[in-house]
């Protein structure tokens, strides 16, 4: 018997999603003193703020597609 896929249906678009998870993540390192977690914490809100500046650049309409 195959399972069925859990289906959600997103209320926020991915950008949104990214930089509320970076917004959270910053918060969450500025409560920990300076150390490695609080180091991972920043890394990983960065990485979610250039995948939401990626996504905003890639979804631009200046981007055309090839003719």
């Amino acid at each position: 018997m195959t399972e069925r896929r859990r289906r959600v249906k997103q209320t926020l678009s991915l950008e949104e999603r990214m930089a509320e998870q970076a917004a959270n993540l910053k918060e969450r390192a500025n409560r920990l003193p300076a150390g490695r977690e609080r180091e991972d914490l920043l890394k990983r809100a960065r990485v979610a703020e250039t995948g939401a500046r990626i996504n905003d650049w890639i979804s631009s309409p200046g981007l055309q597609p090839p003719e």
